[in-house]
């Protein structure tokens, strides 16, 4: 057995890393039936996906499957092949992959590479066919604990039967979907059941079931019906000509490398938000363009990452997000006080930040579609999918509510402080600092001037050779009409209508 994660080289070439999905197309001729028809004449514009398991049922690889679905779904790839080489995983994990895999509407068939144990087990018989490498092996699905150092240790027998109970409840509604033996399945997960063909005890009790690529594919009955797999095949290419499609265009999903990065990321998006909103609110209180701004950006940005890395949403958010930051800018720095360009750059910034981290699929509607009169009902599997907005949610939710003490302290102790005076000087004139700055606005008490934009009620003044930034205590003026200067805030001129 390879160590964990090592990718098995067949006929076609799996195994590898890379950052870009690869295309490429077959040249295999194309097999005949008893008539002598192609089997693959029909299928030459089709395409088929190939996404590579080679690792532990864990986060990163959840990731790899999300995304790989979500690429053939968007291509409205014909058949998706799960290359399989794992020793298993996480249940809860193995779950979500179920939800993904059941959305692709095509044709799904597991390739047993080499290994398929407990999940990877769990997630073959949630395809419509299991087709095995020669000497491969699929099985011991049987659920452990892992211990304190990370090995695995027995379950007490009341936690077994539990977990026994609820792992073939959710096995057995695979099976029964696409046609597997239920009995052949819980054989895998229970080592109380006995597994029996044609009166041959093919599994005894108190043993686990493991098969190997000849036994999986053996016939029982009179109906000569397969136990579980639907036959051995030398590679991936092989496969896609045994399927039919010899001569369809092949997609292979790669790796990006930082699916183990996302995992990260997606534990700490609450902490990356939070240090957003406090990097751009130091930053829109203090002149110029500093470190804290680009702080903020970066932490945005690596949230946005954490989202495309695992396969939730496309990189189309950050467009959104940057096109809200702009919004603002032209609220602050060219339209003051108009309030619509300030209020449309938040709802992008909202709308990017929930979206960025929502698991939603192509070419499914939100909502089930409603029956015509007259027309055929949908057909039968998933026809839509309604995003989980829930975990965007928790994690701004959670930002939200730790920044108002985080915003309301700074705000009480960065004026006072020396690095914001050091900061101000520096981001100012150069040498210019706060407290000049704060004179300089004193000395404008009583002045009189002319707004030059309507102020409503933030906008542009001329007080004397000077056009400043001023602020109405709540009321609306119209442009070209005299004001008075009577306060400041920070850096804005507090002024009335004379």
């Amino acid at each position: 057995m390879l160590p964990l994660g090592q990718a098995q080289e067949d006929g076609g070439g799996e195994g590898g890393g890379g950052v870009e999905t690869v295309e490429k197309l077959q040249t295999l001729e194309p097999a005949t039936n008893a008539d002598g028809q192609a089997l693959g004449q029909a299928a030459t514009q089709k395409t088929v996906y190939v996404i590579p398991v080679r690792d532990d049922i864990m986060p990163p690889i959840l990731y790899v499957i999300r995304r790989g679905v979500k690429e053939a779904m968007e291509a409205e790839a014909d058949c998706l092949i799960i290359d399989m080489e794992t020793n298993g995983g996480r249940v809860d994990i193995t779950e979500e992959i179920f939800d993904i895999i059941d959305k692709f509407k095509g044709e799904t068939v597991t390739y047993v590479n080499r290994d398929a144990y407990s999940a990877g087990a769990f997630i073959a018989v949630s395809t419509d066919q299991i087709y095995m490498a020669p000497q491969s092996v699929i099985g011991a699905a049987a659920p452990i604990m892992m211990g304190p150092g990370g090995g695995a240790s027995e379950l007490p027998s009341t936690m077994e039967a539990k977990m026994n109970s609820a792992i073939r409840a959710k096995i057995r509604t695979q099976a029964e979907k696409n046609g597997y033996a239920i009995d052949v399945i819980e054989a895998m997960v229970d080592k109380t059941k006995t597994l029996e063909r044609d009166g041959k005890i093919i599994c005894a009790e108190g043993e686990i079931l493991t098969l190997t690529n000849i036994e999986a594919e053996a016939k029982y009955g009179d109906e000569q019906t397969a136990l579980l797999s639907a036959g051995t095949v030398e590679s991936i290419d092989a496969l896609i000509e045994t399927l039919g499609y010899a001569g369809a265009k092949r997609v292979d999903v790669k790796p990006m490398g930082a699916e183990e990065l996302g995992t990260w990321i997606a534990a700490i998006s609450p902490l990356l938000l939070l240090i957003g909103i406090a990097g751009l609110y130091i930053e829109f209180k203090t002149p110029g363009f500093g470190v804290f701004g680009g702080i903020g950006i970066v932490a945005l940005m690596v949230y946005f990452f954490g989202g495309y890395v695992s396969g939730l949403a496309g990189i189309e958010w950050v467009g959104i997000f940057i096109l809200g930051i702009a919004l603002i800018a032209v609220e602050i720095f060219l339209v003051p006080g108009t309030m619509v360009a300030g209020m449309c750059g938040a709802v992008c910034i909202l709308i990017s930040l929930v979206m960025g981290m929502t698991d939603v699929y192509p070419n499914l509607p939100w909502f089930p579609a409603t029956p015509v009169e007259g027309e055929a009902p949908p057909v039968e599997g998933i026809d839509f999918a309604m995003p989980d907005f829930s975990r965007p949610m928790t994690d701004l939710s959670i930002a939200f509510l730790l920044s108002i003490p985080l915003l309301w302290g700074l705000s009480k102790w960065l004026p006072h402080s020396s690095y914001f005076s050091q900061l101000g000087s520096l981001t100012t004139s150069g040498s210019e600092s706060v407290a000049a700055v704060a004179a300089e606005v004193e000395s404008r008490q009583g002045e009189v001037g002319t707004t030059t934009t309507p102020l409503n009620p933030g906008g542009k003044a001329l007080i004397g050779n000077d056009l400043r930034s001023v602020i109405t205590q709540g009321e609306m003026v119209d442009s070209g009409v005299p004001v008075k200067v009577i306060g400041s805030s920070g850096s804005d001129l507090i002024v009335v209508e004379v």
